[in-house]
């Protein structure tokens, strides 16, 4: 009987180093969790009769070091949750292993060429929450995009005296101040659109509009501003029509929003001056934030959104049925995945450019596999001194 028992220990420890060896093969694998033989006595009534591997557990739930690469498709979870990637047969697979990159038609896929799951945006760049799929990312220029509005808010200078002469965008001294913001046509060429302020009496004062250094077809005249007592905006009540035409491309149509605006005793200052347009772009990178938003950045500046990386949780992270040592796949135990965003409740923040490292602490396993080899000789021993009492209990006979 001891001999059996015996036996069913070596098998035991034998399990315990194929564990312990393959954390030790992985301390070095991206999002790879360690795992830890269970064992378990084995009785048949009272009678002992060894031991049993009862299974492994991963300690999913555990962390690795997060490690900055530089590279902007390297993301790392720092916090609950999981990555979600879709295989070509369709298969749903959840990791912590952040190495992704992109194939030839530009989705995002992990090493293993599985396609990472998100809200993908529509033809104008909107976010469609709610409807998870495979994130591709757009790799054409980003085409111009001519002004079309322009919120302007700043403070006319109560102080200041109505000019002596009639104004003259030559004479300075035919109006009080003046401001002069940067447009694009449908070419994405650049105009300037200054703006003169002319007082005409308290509280009062006209708007002239000239671009690149001619006056604008509209409005054909100035517009006037009034201000209540107070300081505050009264006229115009909605946006300025701005137009005027651009050689070789339509003509600009730039409406000039000044709520906001007021008349204080004070200098002439302009606190916001936001044009929107520009001019053609090539892509120049990617930039992935911390609450999991994909943005292609270009060459003019601008920044287009890709899609927004999700992240799954569950109930029950430890009934996840193991693929790899790296992905997980759903099971009965674990129930359905939890969809979310970075950031948000139970969901760690994305650190874009940094991977997660494995979870394995080799001095616990360099220590376990010291146990285990003890372990392994003393079932050994166990063996060897059956085997000499079975030859003593021969030899007497």
């Amino acid at each position: 009987m001891s001999f059996n028992i015996a036996l069913t220990g070596l098998n035991a420890v034998n399990e315990q180093l194929n564990t312990i060896s393959n954390n030790i093969a992985n301390s070095g694998t991206t999002g790879f969790k360690s795992s830890r033989t269970e064992f378990g006595s084995v009785y048949a009534d009272s009678q002992a009769m060894g031991v049993e591997v009862l299974g492994l557990t991963q300690s999913i739930s555990q962390g690795g070091a997060l490690v900055a690469t530089g590279r902007n498709l390297d993301l790392a979870i720092s916090g609950g949750g999981f990555f979600t990637t879709r295989a070509s047969n369709g298969a749903i697979q959840y990791t912590r292993a952040g190495v992704f990159g992109t194939d030839r038609d530009n989705f995002i896929t992990s090493a293993g060429g599985q396609r990472l799951q998100g809200y993908p945006v529509d033809a104008n760049g909107n976010l469609l929450v709610g409807s998870v799929g495979d994130l591709q990312l757009q790799t054409a220029n980003l085409p111009a995009k001519a002004t079309d509005s322009l919120d302007f808010v700043g403070n006319l200078d109560a102080n200041q005296a109505v000019p002596a002469v009639a104004f003259d965008p030559a004479n300075v001294a035919s109006y009080n101040s003046s401001y002069t913001t940067k447009v694009f046509d449908s070419l994405g060429r650049e105009h300037t659109l200054t703006q003169y302020f002319v007082k005409t009496a308290a509280n009062t004062w006209d708007a002239h509009y000239y671009a690149d250094g001619a006056a604008v077809t509209a409005p054909a005249g100035p517009v006037a501003m009034s201000f209540d007592t107070s300081g505050a905006l009264t006229a115009p009540a909605g946006p300025i029509a701005v137009s005027f035409n651009a050689p070789g491309a339509n003509a600009l149509n730039v409406a000039v929003d000044y709520t906001g605006t007021s008349q204080y005793g004070s200098d002439f200052v302009v606190t916001t001056n936001l044009a929107n347009g520009y001019a053609a772009g090539e892509q120049t990178g990617l930039a992935v934030e911390k609450d999991g938003r994909v943005f292609a950045n270009y060459s003019n500046g601008q920044r287009m959104l890709q899609g927004q990386v999700v992240l799954a949780n569950f109930i029950n992270a430890q009934g996840l049925r193991n693929e790899n040592g790296t992905a997980w796949s759903e099971t009965g135990e674990s129930g359905q995945p939890l969809y979310g965003v970075a950031g948000v409740g139970s969901f760690g923040d994305l650190a874009a450019a940094t991977l997660e490292n494995s979870n394995v602490d080799l001095t616990q396993q360099l220590v376990s596999l010291m146990e285990g080899q003890r372990n392994y000789q003393a079932n050994t021993k166990v063996l060897t001194t059956n085997k000499e009492l079975i030859q003593v209990l021969f030899g007497a006979i």
